[in-house]
């Protein structure tokens, strides 16, 4: 089983054997504890993530399946399951790190990530050195004794820069450094981090592998067995975990995890090249596009570009509120991922707790309009954007 193909491992989930037979799909083991006949096989389960199930915020079969299948489409040998895409990434920088630690980190980031890690140095004096995506040499310059980690996203939320994942991956292991990315935006279909020497990647399953806009999840998967056992025991007492019905959920939407990846990459691709030649637009920001400042990296590293793109209208602002005020099919809304197509403004929604300065650092403008796009006709979508153009 070791060497199938993501699409192939997305569908065959891992499932129970019931004495002889196997369940088709996963079922959902929708309680909060089990009972033992055998105290030490109790006591053996609360020490470690992959022992007997013992009590809902240590382990589920449900929940552990999820964890299993991911792990299994990133190459790592274990995950955690969270109760959403903070939950793991809070999981994972509250477990690694101390007072006093210093993190590098990628200069465009998700909002919510650029909040957490103000929030770290305004609680517990843990430095953050910002740097480009794609330079290496710049986490060289930035590394200090007490630098523990650097923190990357494959594709970024919302202009889409690219990280170099397999040189920022090596300037950081040579400092002696752990590596964590947020592969959200690429999923497993287009990007495995573990592959370019991450040592953590994390994901929103609320977004692609869950794909249906109906769950909230998260899930962090680790490289090294060491590495997952040493956050597994933050993450109990953390108390993040995943809710057996939400990761039941996840689970189902994960099977169709290739077939809408690549048909939000074709839909993305046909929307983003036509606003590209609209006279009402000022600049599209996705990798896919030559004119993209990360182009020669993502063509490098993904098979496809993505299913989020952003743009700029000429009218700034104004122009970008009337945009979304006149939509009929897309809809205006948070998150990502699912299979309809979601516009927002990244300024005054994702990237709300950001100052003027973080947002022009982040290139996002006043008037950017971010666009997860969805698996529908990309005809009927491209009507939609026109007549909303005027």
């Amino acid at each position: 089983m070791t060497s199938l193909r993501p699409e192939t491992r997305a569908v065959h989930l891992p499932r129970p054997d019931l004495n002889g037979s196997t369940p088709i799909t996963i079922p959902i083991y929708q309680t909060s504890g089990f009972a033992f006949d055998n105290p030490a096989v109790f006591a053996d389960g609360m020490g470690r993530p992959d022992g007997a199930f013992v009590y809902g915020r240590l382990s589920n079969p449900t929940v552990r399946a999820l964890e299993e299948a991911v792990a299994g489409l990133e190459g790592g040998p274990g995950a955690i399951a969270t109760g959403s895409g903070m939950g793991a990434i809070n999981t994972v920088l509250l477990a690694l790190l101390r007072p006093g630690d210093h993190v590098i980190a990628q200069r465009a980031l998700y909002g919510g990530t650029a909040h957490m890690l103000a929030d770290l140095t305004a609680r517990f004096g843990i430095d953050v050195t910002y740097v480009h995506e794609a330079d290496p040499s710049a986490v060289r310059d930035a590394v200090r004794p007490e630098t523990k980690l650097l923190y990357l996203e494959t594709i970024a939320n919302p202009m889409t820069q690219v990280a170099d994942l397999p040189g920022m991956a090596a300037a950081a292991r040579a400092a002696g450094l752990l590596t964590v990315v947020d592969n959200t935006f690429a999923s497993p279909i287009l990007c495995r981090p573990i592959e370019h020497g991450a040592d953590v990647v994390v994901h929103s399953t609320t977004k692609y592998l869950s794909g249906h806009t109906d769950v909230l999840g998260g899930i962090a998967v680790f490289a090294s067995d060491d590495l997952h056992r040493k956050v597994w025991s933050y993450a109990i007492e953390l108390g993040a975990t995943a809710d057996p019905f939400a990761a039941w959920l996840t689970l189902r939407g994960t099977q169709t995890l290739a077939l809408r990846m690549e048909r939000h990459c074709a839909n993305t691709r046909l929307l983003a090249t036509r606003l590209a030649e609209h006279p009402a637009v000022a600049a599209v920001h996705w990798p896919g596009l030559p004119s993209h400042p990360s182009y020669e990296v993502a063509a490098k590293l993904l098979p496809d570009f993505g299913g989020v793109f952003s743009f700029d209208l000429t009218g700034g602002r104004a122009a970008g509120e009337a945009f979304m005020s006149s939509v009929r099919l897309a809809l205006l809304a948070p998150s990502l991922g699912g299979v309809e197509t979601l516009i927002l403004h990244p300024a005054t929604t994702s990237h709300r707790s950001l100052d003027a300065a973080g947002l022009a650092a982040a290139g996002i403008g006043e008037g950017t309009v971010r666009v997860s796009v969805g698996i529908e006709h990309p005809e009927d979508l491209w009507a939609d954007f026109e007549q909303a153009l005027g």
